[in-house]
């Protein structure tokens, strides 16, 4: 028998996509990624989990994911909702923050200036750990963005969380015991998260740090107010292999 919630509370399940490509071509599921998708849809339909309603971002990542999570539904013979594309749940686009702010830290930082053109060099090898890791200047580069200490023209990280923030006042109008899936990035999931728990940048950025690929967050809403229930779950996922961050 599906799955559904009776009681006052509306659940959200927060769904991080499948692995990205390389960060020369980073909006698109690798192999790996589509795979990570199918078992997460598979694992949602053998749990006879029904949704009221479904959402994703408009990055292609996102909503592949959403679609490999629909297929599984429909081979199961489960009802899967129409995904509404909603920009909102999208993530803040590294590549522009990388191309406005990275120049501007290398002109005082010759370290990093360095880094970054090995970065460069490195990016145009798609078999490279580069593509698959966070380095020194990934996080310098999102800190000076979070701290606002360079110009850009780029979405601040003030309207970013806002952005991000926005469809709480329409989720909050759900009806009790909806369960919504929201098939987004790690941040987005990551501010949400250090919403329920009123937590700062860093613990957000912490939070996004540590999202493996497909994983499940679920938050729940009681008269306006969040809860975090699980966080950055992969039941789907049994081999390490699987598990992935970037």
């Amino acid at each position: 028998m599906p799955l559904r919630y009776d009681g006052t509370l509306s659940t959200l399940y927060f769904i991080r996509h499948g692995q990205a490509g390389p960060r020369n071509s980073y909006d698109a599921l690798s192999e790996l990624g589509r795979e990570q998708a199918r078992l997460l849809g598979q694992y949602l339909a053998s749990q006879n989990l029904v949704f009221s309603s479904a959402v994703c971002g408009g990055l292609i990542r996102q909503r592949d994911t959403s679609a490999f999570v629909g297929e599984a539904y429909a081979r199961a013979g489960i009802p899967f909702p129409p995904v509404v594309e909603d920009l909102r749940w999208n993530e803040f686009d590294l590549d522009a923050v990388y191309r406005e702010i990275a120049p501007q830290i290398a002109l005082e930082d010759a370290e990093f200036s360095r880094e970054y053109e090995a970065i460069l060099l490195a990016s145009s090898d798609p078999s490279n750990p580069v593509h698959r890791t966070w380095n020194r200047c990934d996080i310098a580069v999102v800190r000076a963005w979070i701290e606002g200490r360079f110009t850009s023209v780029s979405e601040s990280w003030q309207e970013f969380q806002v952005r991000v923030r926005s469809p709480l006042t329409e989720l909050c109008a759900a009806e009790p015991g909806e369960a919504l899936a929201i098939f987004t990035s790690a941040t987005p999931i990551a501010i949400w998260a250090a919403l329920a728990l009123e937590l700062g940048p860093r613990a957000i950025m912490r939070l996004a740090g540590v999202a493996y690929n497909t994983c499940l967050t679920t938050l729940r809403l009681h008269r306006g107010e969040l809860s975090l229930f699980t966080f950055n779950g992969t039941p789907h996922l049994t081999h390490p292999s699987q598990r992935t961050f970037r």
